[in-house]
C-alpha cells in the first residue's frame, strides 16, 4: 500500500537528519574556534574558560556538566537500539558489531606504534567517532549515499559510543572516593527502584540523576558517566493500554526533548570551548610530534583498515551481510568518514592528559588533521563511488 503523500517521515529518518543538521553547526563551532585561538582574542577565550563560577570553571562546567547531558541522550540511545532498535538482535548488529571493533582497535594499535611511556595514555583518542560530523558531511551528498549505508554507520557510531564509555570508566577515572561511590551506588538503586515499580513520570528520574552527577563528580569517576547510568534506568516501556508508545514512554519523551539542545547547543558549545588550538605558540615540531601523528594517522588510516578490513572479513566469513545497495567503494568512504572523531576524541583528549597544555594541543592537532582529512577523502570517495550498486540485503 502507497504511503500517504502527507504522512509524517520515520523517527530514524529525522533522527538522521538532525544530526546532519547538527553535524554542520559543530563544524561552524570549531571553525570559529580556531578562529578566536589564534586571533587577539586568543587570552580572553582562554582567561574565560578558566573563570570560576562557583565550585567549577567555566570550562569544567562545560566539560562535566553539560557533556553529561550528551552522555545522557547518548545512553538513551544505546539502551533503545540495543532493545528495540537496529542493534536488537545479532544479524542486525552484526556488521556494525565487528566494524565497529575494528575501528576501536586499529587506531589505537596506530596510535601505540608512535608513543609510548607516559604519551601511551593517548591510545583511546583516535578510537572514537563523531556521528554528528560524519552525518553531516553524508547530508551534503543527498541520494547518492544509500539509506542503508546511513544506517550503518548511525549503529557502528552508537557501538562506538559505548566503547568509549566503557574506556573512560575503566582507564581514565582518578582515584576514587569510597564513600561517594556508596552514594552514587545508593542513588542507582533507588532508580533501578523506581523502574522495577513503574514509575513513569520523568521529574523524579531527573532530580536523583542530578545527585548522582554530584556523587560521580566526586567520587573520581568522570562526572559525565553519571548520564550514561541514568540514561539505563529511564524506563522504555509506555504506558499501559496507551496507543502511541513514543507518546508516553519516558525514554522517547526525554530523548526527544534532549535531541535538538545537544545537537544545538551543548555539542557546539563543547567544540567551541575545547577545539581552540593557538597555532602560533606551537613549534614546528609539534606537527610532527609522536602524539600529533598517533592520532593523526590512527583517525586517517587506523579508522578506515579497522572499519572496512573487519567489515570485509565479516562479510567474505559470512558473519554478515553487506549493506543493501552498497558496494566496497561506498563501503570504504563510510569508513573514511569514520576517521571524524572530533567531539569524544576532544573529550578523551582532555583526561588523558589533564594539565598537560602542550600533549593537549598536539592531540588536537591530530584530531582536527585527522578529522579534516577523513572528511575530505571519506566525501570524495563517496561522491564518485557508482550508485546503485547492488549489495546483499541485510538478514
Amino acid at each position: 500500500m502507497a504511503q500517504p503523500r502527507h504522512a509524517q517521515p520515520s523517527a530514524l529518518r529525522r533522527f538522521l537528519e538532525g544530526q546532519s543538521s547538527a553535524g554542520l553547526v559543530l563544524m561552524a563551532a570549531a571553525a570559529l574556534a580556531l578562529l578566536i585561538a589564534n586571533s587577539p582574542l586568543g587570552p580572553n577565550y582562554e582567561a574565560l574558560l578558566h573563570a570560576y563560577v562557583g565550585p567549577l570553571s567555566i570550562g569544567h562546567w562545560i566539560n562535566d556538566g553539560l557533556m553529561a547531558v550528551f552522555f545522557l541522550l547518548v545512553g538513551l540511545e544505546i539502551k533503545r537500539e540495543m532493545l528495540v532498535g537496529q542493534l536488537s538482535s545479532w544479524p542486525r548488529r552484526a556488521l556494525p558489531e565487528i566494524a565497529a571493533a575494528g575501528g576501536m582497535v586499529v587506531p589505537a594499535l596506530v596510535y601505540l606504534a608512535f608513543n609510548s611511556g607516559p604519551t601511551s595514555h593517548g591510545w583511546a583518542i583516535p578510537a572514537a567517532t563523531d556521528i554528528a560530523f560524519a552525518l553531516g558531511v553524508i547530508s551534503l551528498l543527498g541520494k547518492r549515499v544509500p539509506a542503508s549505508l546511513r544506517v550503518f554507520l548511525a549503529a557502528l557510531a552508537i557501538i562506538d559510543d559505548l566503547g568509549a564509555v566503557v574506556i573512560i570508566a575503566l582507564f581514565y577515572s582518578a582515584r576514587l572516593s569510597l564513600l561517594d561511590l556508596a552514594g552514587a551506588a545508593t542513588v542507582v538503586a533507588v532508580l533501578v527502584g523506581m523502574n522495577r515499580f513503574g514509575v513513569r513520570r520523568l521529574l523524579p528520574y531527573l532530580l536523583l540523576g542530578l545527585v548522582l552527577w554530584v556523587f560521580v563528580l566526586r567520587s573520581g569517576i568522570h562526572a559525565t558517566l553519571a548520564g550514561v547510568v541514568l540514561a539505563f534506568t529511564i524506563p522504555l516501556q509506555s504506558v499501559p493500554g496507551h496507543a502511541d508508545e513514543k507518546r508516553t514512554s519516558p525514554l522517547h519523551r526525554l530523548e526527544h526533548a534532549l535531541h535538538l539542545p545537544v545537537g544545538f547547543l551543548v555539542v557546539p558549545v563543547f567544540g567551541l570551548a575545547n577545539a581552540g588550538v593557538p597555532f602560533l605558540g606551537l613549534s614546528a615540531e609539534a606537527l610532527t610530534a609522536p602524539v600529533t601523528l598517533g592520532v593523526g594517522l590512527g583517525l586517517l588510516v587506523g579508522k578506515v583498515v579497522g572499519v572496512l578490513g573487519f567489515s570485509l572479513l565479516a562479510i567474505r566469513l559470512g558473519l554478515a551481510d553487506m549493506p543493501a545497495y552498497a558496494g566496497r567503494l561506498q563501503m570504504a568512504g563510510i569508513a573514511m568518514l569514520c576517521g571524524i572523531g572530533f567531539t569524544m576524541s576532544l573529550f578523551i583528549t582532555l583526561l588523558a592528559f589533564p594539565g598537560d597544555p602542550l600533549l593537549q594541543a598536539e592531540a588536537k592537532i591530530g584530531i582536527l588533521a585527522g578529522s579534516f582529512l577523513s572528511g575530505l577523502l571519506g566525501y570524495a570517495l563517496l561522491r564518485g563511488a557508482p550508485q546503485g550498486w547492488p549489495g546483499t540485503p541485510s538478514r
